[in-house]
This record gives structure tokens, sequence and C-alpha cells, in this order.
């Protein structure tokens, strides 16, 4: 483990600052540590099961080495990240066996959560994302009766407000930190695995739905109050805001899941 470690140090390291330094990704620090407890919550499984070495994580360790290699070669720091998540499935699969593994499937997935997206994919996103919000933030603010002109990502309220939607505000740093919260509150709660993969996958819509009311907000506050305390908003208070929010739909979300996976009387 510890040469593990010392292989992947590098990496890690770089890794960290990546998460320190982009907003956007700065959720992936907490994941391992949320990972730990997950492997902490199933202490009592996972000492019940057989402890059998098993030889394909052999193969799965050649593997991450491989696109390890492959992304050393190519200079794709993406694909050195990823192999860390399947560099500690294969050592858990060689020393502890198939079913312990298997049970920490989850785990292993969640991983995956902390490595930021690669360059071009985060464009593809982040670009269609930040277009989206200018559209769904005019739609908002025209439905209550406000007349909003859009150029590009540039919202002009008034003659004296006008708001630009820049990346920042795209709405990518709540897609992240909603997977994260939602892939947690998933595997908290004791559910078949689909209602889990439409509670992980319906953070995309609530991300955007809670990026757009604080877009929105943002914009008003511009019309009503000034610009330096609207920014102030917008990067502050409204990001803490939406987080409870966003947790109370998805809570919202499982009890109507729930209510829809009972038999019918």
């Amino acid at each position: 483990m510890a040469a593990g470690v010392w292989s992947y140090w590098p990496v890690l390291s770089d890794l960290w600052d990546f998460w320190r330094h982009n907003a956007d990704y700065s959720v992936g620090q907490l994941v391992p540590f949320v990972a730990v407890w997950m492997i902490w919550s199933y202490r009592h499984e996972l000492r019940k099961l057989p402890v059998r070495t098993c030889w394909w994580g052999l193969l799965v360790l050649l593997i991450s080495q491989a696109l390890r290699l492959a992304g050393l070669y190519y200079m794709y720091g993406s694909v050195e990240r990823y192999s860390i998540v399947l560099t500690i499935a294969g050592v858990v699969l060689l020393v502890w066996g198939y079913q312990v593994a298997r049970q920490l499937v989850w785990v292993f997935l969640f991983l995956l959560l902390m490595i930021p997206l690669p360059g071009r994919v985060h464009n593809q996103v982040a670009v269609p994302l930040q277009s989206f919000a200018s559209t769904s933030a005019v739609f908002c603010l025209e439905t209550a009766g406000y007349l909003v002109a859009r150029h590009g990502n540039v919202l002009e309220l008034s003659d004296r407000t006008s708001v630009a939607v820049a990346e920042a505000c795209s709405g990518l740093r709540m897609l992240t930190a909603f997977t994260v919260v939602a892939a947690t509150l998933a595997f908290m709660v004791r559910r078949p695995a689909w209602q889990k993969a439409v509670i992980v996958l319906s953070s995309i819509p609530v991300a955007i739905l809670a990026n757009t009311l604080r877009l929105v907000a943002t914009v008003l506050l511009h019309e009503w109050i000034g610009g330096e305390v609207a920014n102030r908003f917008f990067h502050d208070f409204a990001g803490l805001t939406m987080m409870p929010v966003a947790v109370v739909i998805l809570v919202i979300e499982l009890r109507l899941l729930r209510w829809i996976g009972q038999p019918a009387p």
C-alpha cells in the first residue's frame, strides 16, 4: 500500500493542487474521506466475508498500470488519475478477494467522482451549461414579467443592469457538488439499485435548477441593490443556500420513489 502511494505521489499531489485551485472540482477533496467513511460503515458486512486471494486482481493491476503508462506517454493526465481508482480496485481484488471487492463496488464508483473531467469533456459540458444557464434565466425573468435582452451570455435587464454569465456561473461547480451529495445519499438509503441510480442521475437537473434560481436572484439583486452585493450573493451566500435546498429535493424524490415502489393493495 505504501509503495502504491509513493508511486502515485506526483499524481496525487497534482490532483490536490487541482482541487484547491479549480472551484468546479473542489468537492473532489472530500470524496476520499467520504469513501473511507463508506468502508467503515461496511465494516460489519466485510468481517463476515471470506478473505481469499483472487488472481484476477493482478490482471486489473496490469491494466491500470498500462493505462497509467499510456497517460504518461501521451501526456494525458486524466488517464493517470483514473488509473488510481482502478489500481485501488485491483489491490482489493487481489488481496481480499472477489466478495470483498464486490461489496465495495459502490465505493470504487464513488471514488471516480474525485477525478476532474478531462479538458475536452469539461469544455463540452461547461459551454452548453453556460448557454443553458443564460437561456433559463431569461425564461424565468420574462415569466416573472421582466423584459430581458440577451446578447450571447450577457443579460440586460435595463439600461443600468447588465450581467455577464461567465463560465463560473455555468453551474458546473453545483453539478459536481450535487452529484457527490446525491451519491452519498444513495449509499445511505436501503433502496433497489435502480432507485439509487435515479437519485444520482437526478442530481443533474437538480443542479441545473438550483443554478438557474441562483442566477435569477443575482440578476434581480443587480437591478435592485447593485453589482457588489449581487456578486457577493452569487459566490458566497447563494451557493451555501442551494445545497440544503438540493438535499430537500432529493429527500422528497426518495419519498416519491418509495411510494412508486410500493406494491398496489
